[in-house]
């Protein structure tokens, strides 16, 4: 039942959390007060501070977390033998009905309700691929929901309930840059189903990266306790304020140890805007490529310390380029908030809204300067053209497309490149066979140069017995000889 994403981590790596102990450890006052200066923050110095209680603030915000019961339908063939190449010959793919067995799945998260007309936010892989939803509210009110966006790049979803005018508790959206190493949270949820529950811990880190939970690798890391169950429930901050999605732990037998980690909620408020969109997440498209300035790269650019991107490439006429970036500029900051490295720059302009401008400060040449960019969502320039390939040729089989910016957002491949790529491998179809995946680039056949559709389709058009393939895969080029 649980849906919880397990983090994997180097072997033998051990990381150690304050623990859930200091739940006591800030007075009710304090709780419910406006977000304190960073000079105003205080440790608990007496006996009667430490036995002071989270009990106001649990009562103001648990209301809005919510219980996500996702219902989904999975097909698996009757049996093993269908599974074998001879028999997917004949029947490929989807097998008739009467060898296919239907098994339904149940699954359980929490989600968090941030508008009183029934808007829920919660972890894209709590609902995913689900036919049904049910949403229980703490007071035990059923609804069933629909899904308004599901978003697997940052493992967040919007769902809707309709609450025929009744009203419905909400968390306000805290700004995740004002958190601080150190600082106080909650996380509620309902893990293993046992009924909400309410654990308290520390921010241990920012800006941490999780592979394999999200595209934008930029999460807040805690050790208040985050279980199976908790996935889509609210990380919040002393102030009531909900600053985090609960979204994944890093454990070895399932639960927690004390590493969990949460989507920032300046990306759940970037996911929000896209119901504006019909539910279409539309994210700001910078039109640059760099890398994390290293100490090298520092010392080369006499800078005092490595921060920062340095661009390396920029697409014609994009955002970037039309706002005065150049290549060889760094990147040190968006909007004021800094920039250190690569994840950060691409977890910095996903928040960003499509349409405003945003505020860059570089380095250029030892001296600092600001550009202001126009934020533009990526284009659909060419145009795809998506195109199922068949006929007697090793690429059969293949989906290919005209690559965009727009496509590579889609199918997460450099957006600065152009030409032909490929975007599905049927199973078992002469480009399975030849080992073509997702995201190759077909750059020639038979000697011939391919830059779009058109050039790939009259590349294939003949009846050759031999064929010379040119595929690009990440940085390298793939030579293919096929037939005699």
């Amino acid at each position: 039942m649980s849906l919880a994403v397990e983090c994997r981590f180097p072997t033998g790596r051990r990381f150690s959390g304050f623990g859930a102990a200091l739940a006591g450890a800030v007075a009710a006052a304090i709780l419910l007060a406006p977000p304190a200066a960073a000079e105003d923050k205080v440790v608990p110095e007496t006996r009667e501070a430490v036995h002071l209680s989270f009990a106001p603030l649990v009562r103001k915000v648990a209301p809005a977390v919510v219980n996500i019961y996702a219902r989904r339908i999975v097909q698996r063939r009757a049996s093993p033998l269908l599974e074998d190449p001879v028999f997917r010959r004949f029947f490929g793919d989807n097998p008739p009905r009467g060898l296919r067995r239907e098994r339904v799945e149940n699954s359980l998260g929490s989600g968090v309700l941030v508008r009183a007309d029934g808007l829920i936010v919660t972890a894209n892989h709590v609902i995913a691929n689900a036919s049904e939803i049910t949403v229980v509210l703490a007071d035990r009110r059923e609804y069933p929901a629909r899904i308004v966006t599901s978003d697997q790049r940052t493992d967040l979803a919007l769902v809707r309930i309709d609450p025929a005018g009744e009203d419905l508790p909400t968390i306000e959206l805290k700004d995740s840059d004002d958190l601080e190493v150190g600082d106080l949270v909650l996380a509620i949820g309902n893990p293993f189903g046992v009924g909400q529950t309410v654990t308290g811990g520390i921010v241990s880190a920012l800006a941490r990266t999780a592979e394999g939970v999200s595209d934008y690798s930029f999460f807040i890391q805690t050790d208040a306790a985050i279980n199976p169950g908790n996935s889509g429930g609210a990380l919040v901050a002393m102030d009531g304020r909900l600053v985090g999605i609960n979204s994944a732990i890093y454990s070895r037998s399932g639960g927690s140890i004390g590493i969990g980690f949460a989507i920032p909620s300046n990306m759940v408020t970037a996911v929000i805007a896209s119901e504006a969109h019909g539910g279409r997440v539309v994210r700001a498209w910078l039109g640059a490529a760099g890398e994390t300035v290293n100490a090298d790269i520092a010392r080369s650019l006499g800078m005092k310390r490595p921060t920062g991107v340095i661009v390396s490439r920029l697409y014609p006429g994009g955002p970037a380029e039309r706002g005065g970036l150049r290549v060889g500029d760094v990147v040190t900051e968006i909007d004021g908030e800094a920039v250190n490295d690569v994840q950060e720059l691409r977890f910095r302009v996903a928040t960003l809204t499509v349409g405003e401008q945003a505020t860059f400060t570089i380095l250029r040449g030892g001296k600092e300067a600001k550009l202001v960019l126009a934020l533009a969502p990526a284009p659909e320039t060419p145009a795809r053209e998506a195109t199922r390939l068949a006929g007697r040729n090793p690429l059969a089989g293949a989906t290919v497309a005209n690559m965009s910016p727009a496509l590579s957002e889609e199918i997460q491949v450099d957006s600065l490149r152009t030409g032909v790529v490929v975007v599905e491998v049927a199973r078992d179809s002469a480009a399975a066979r030849l080992g073509l995946r997702r995201g190759d680039f077909v750059a020639e056949v038979n000697g011939a140069r391919i830059d779009s559709i058109g050039d790939l389709k009259s590349a294939l058009a003949g009846d050759a017995k031999r064929w010379e393939l040119a595929i690009r895969r990440g940085g390298r080029t793939l030579s293919v000889v096929v037939g005699g």
